[in-house]
């Protein structure tokens, strides 16, 4: 049974008044609008001050300050830093108290940020589902209610002389099924803003992004209401996952770019504007995954980042330290992507690497590479592009060597042709399969696109066959020739049924029986891994299942298969 009360919270805020911070120097008070057009882009500080039980328990290790030389070179402007509470707590009910220490490092930590002159958004985290779920059985709303009152007491008192390019969000993805937690989400962004005023400091004319049930525009849309009574200039924040089967690589879907899919996601942020007219909006959280196929993935980017900017939306990339940023060596993972939504966001028109749109096509064709495959003679190469009314200016190799204009390449409309005497340079028939040579391409305007050279063959697995036993992911060699990356798994019984999700069969050929990355299936070095799901289903199937890795090139023979028996 859900309980909820507010009582108390008068005597609470009288409590905090003497605690209060007073702080020296001047506030320079900036409106919800203007913050929400100066953060843009933003970059998330994901898996970090989050991690539960404490930083460094996850992925990553502590922050350094050197992270955000790095994200303010790459020409972002904001960072939201998440801040997980729930095992900081060392004191209970009324007073909930968080460890002094542990305060002390989410304002360092806000102060290396500060430092490079990024905004910054900060927050309560995982406690949206470790104590705060107002839709878990038997939640406890005056709990809830309390414990995020005092956390943003707490919380102001500490960061509530930091100056106006702080921004604070009161929880992350809270749950919501029904209009009535809806209603609960509504009251505790009122108990944030009531915090932070009885924490003082300048908190009470801080920007504050508000927050809807998930973050889910949807139910934002239908559920949120504003409290009144406070002077915190506000905008809405929520986040953006979505077509999910492509962001996070479910189902086979690498495919992305046609019509319905650009008319999709602009519904989307169309609907929640329109529903809040006036109001600024933030997408706190967006991103897809690094091992899709890297044209479908940017023309995604550049896209959301540019309907975004048509609704007078802030964008925050996720970055949970295994996404766009390796920490250790300072370098992105995919720098063009990088490039492509700062100019985005900044109405700067890209240029774009074509590649396969249409769902119902049997391979995916992508001029982010040029294939050779062992045992092809070399010939020209086309590469199509979406100019998008910029021109190619030159094209050079990872060394800064200058290709020559019609001796190495041509241009004709938005198709640029790498010439075979080029290329010979690099590929031949019987050339090692790898990763050869990178180029970039340049545009008049707006980022470059990469372009990988790669002689490809058809991995092998170290074994074709094995009985199923559950209890363990499986782990099976692999050698592979040409990229490191996996484009799909098919998974299909022996008697012909999909071993999951038999409705794919209304999805196109590259979909149809495939399975899922992560919760499904992954790659470690020289292993593809099938997970210990997809044997569990297997040994209670009771049927043999062929599974089909499908490697980029993604066209018909690029596979192998392996049996699991049981």
């Amino acid at each position: 049974m859900k309980k909820s009360a507010t009582t108390g919270f008068a005597l609470l805020g009288r409590s905090v008044a003497a605690a209060a911070a007073a702080c020296s120097g001047e506030f320079a008070p900036i409106s919800a609008a203007d913050y929400v057009s100066a953060m843009n882009p933003g970059w998330n500080l994901g898996n970090t001050l989050d991690a539960v039980p404490n930083e460094g328990s996850w992925n990553n290790p502590p922050v350094v300050a050197a992270t955000f030389d790095d994200v303010k070179a790459a020409g972002f402007k904001s960072v939201r830093i998440p801040a997980t509470y729930a095992d900081h707590f060392t004191g209970t009910s009324p007073d909930w108290t968080i460890d002094p220490a542990w305060l002390q490092r989410v304002s360092d930590v806000i102060d290396m940020a500060l430092d490079r002159e990024l905004y910054v958004i900060t927050n309560i985290h995982h406690d949206s589902w470790e104590w705060a779920d107002v839709t878990a059985s038997g939640a406890n709303l005056t709990m809830i209610e309390e414990k995020i009152y005092r956390a943003w007491v707490q919380i102001g008192q500490t960061l509530g002389c930091k100056s106006s390019m702080v921004a604070f969000e009161p929880i992350n993805e809270p749950p919501a099924n029904t209009a009535e937690d809806g209603e609960e989400l509504n009251k505790i962004n009122g108990l944030f803003l009531k915090a932070l005023a009885e924490s003082r400091g300048f908190n009470a004319q801080r920007v504050v992004t508000l927050v809807g049930g998930g973050m889910d525009s949807i139910k934002t849309s239908q559920w949120f209401e504003a409290p009144t009574g406070y002077s915190n200039p506000w905008a809405i924040q929520y986040h953006y996952y979505s077509p999910y089967d492509f962001v996070f690589q479910a189902w086979g879907k690498t495919v992305w770019g046609s019509d319905a899919d650009k008319q999709s996601l602009e519904a989307d942020f169309a609907n929640i504007r329109g529903n809040f007219t006036d109001i600024p909006l933030v997408i706190g959280e967006f991103e897809t995954n690094m091992l899709l196929e890297p044209a479908a993935r940017r023309k995604y980017n550049d896209f959301a980042a540019r309907t975004a900017r048509k609704y007078n939306t802030a964008m925050v990339l996720w970055d949970n330290g295994d996404g766009a940023l390796d920490r250790t060596t300072h370098t992105w993972r995919d720098p063009y992507l990088i490039d492509i939504i700062k100019n985005a966001a900044q109405g700067v028109s890209n240029s774009l690497s074509d590649s396969t749109s249409d769902a119902s096509a049997t391979e995916q064709s992508s001029s982010a590479y040029i294939f050779n495959k062992v045992g092809e003679d070399v010939t020209d190469y086309p590469l199509n592009f979406l100019l998008n009314g910029n021109s190619v200016e030159s094209i050079k190799t990872s060394d800064g060597a200058a290709l020559t204009s019609s001796s190495d390449y041509s241009v004709s409309g938005s198709t640029v042709t790498v010439k075979k005497s080029f290329l010979s340079k690099y590929l031949s028939p019987t050339a090692a399969p790898g990763s050869k040579a990178n180029l970039t391409v340049s545009f008049s305007a707006g980022a470059g696109a990469s372009v990988e050279i790669v002689q490809w063959d058809v991995p092998t697995l170290g074994s074709t066959t094995s009985q199923a036993v559950s209890g363990s992911d499986l782990l099976i060699p692999i050698t592979w020739k040409g990229l490191y990356r996996l484009a799909a798994v098919k998974m299909l019984r022996e008697d012909g049924v999909y071993l999951f999700d038999d409705w794919t069969q209304y999805l196109g050929p590259l979909q149809q029986a495939r399975g899922t990355y992560s919760s499904n299936w992954d790659r470690d070095g020289a292993h593809v891994i099938l997970k210990e799901a997809v044997i569990s289903q297997v040994v209670s199937s009771k049927v043999p299942t062929t599974f089909t890795f499908e490697f980029y090139p993604r066209v018909v023979g690029n596979a192998v298969n392996y049996t699991l028996t049981v």
